[in-house]
């Protein structure tokens, strides 16, 4: 995450480096990069999760290819709770609201926030080894609960993602 927004500042032009020395503005441009670092982190989360998207439409093709039409619709289910994931990342609030808008996020609020977004990363990993377990299972008994697996992994991402989202109304509400 610090990574993002140090990318973020490495990019501010002259005008942002002077407005930062001017008295109160500093606090307002640190929380406006967080605000761009907050879009590329979800930016970045949602191509990550596109990316096992795409392998499983990749595995539905080998199903198809050893005649395991019936596991094709069950693998289905979690490409579609995958696709609702990644739009839902996609569309999301950002973590902060502008210096007019009637809604402030506290610095405390939006690292929670952020540290929702990195967990929604590391559960990736989780997915893509539930992908290759169902790779791995085609045509052997496993099959079944290998893609179970995978299902119970992309509901997982979207309880997670609910959660931030449960945090960001909480925030509203203040």
């Amino acid at each position: 995450m610090t990574d993002i927004l140090d990318k973020i500042n490495e990019y501010k032009g002259g005008l942002e480096k002077l407005i930062a020395k001017i008295p109160g503005f500093k606090g307002y441009i640190a929380l406006n990069d967080r605000r761009k670092s907050d879009k590329l982190l979800r930016e970045m989360i949602a191509r990550e999760y596109e990316v096992q998207y795409q392998r499983i439409s990749g595995v539905q093709r080998s199903l198809i290819s050893a005649g395991e039409l019936g596991a094709v619709g069950e693998l289905e289910n979690a490409a579609i709770k995958l696709r609702q994931f990644i739009d839902r990342v996609r569309t999301a609030s950002y973590g902060y609201a502008g210096l007019f808008d009637a809604i402030r996020i506290r610095e405390a609020e939006l690292e929670t926030v952020y540290r929702f977004d990195a967990m929604l990363l590391d559960k990736n990993t989780d997915i893509a080894r539930a992908i290759d377990n169902v790779e791995s299972s085609i045509g052997t008994d496993g099959q079944a609960a290998a893609i179970r697996n995978l299902i119970s992994h992309a509901q997982e991402a979207i309880e997670a993602f609910n959660k931030r989202s449960d945090i960001m109304k909480g925030i509203a509400i203040q």
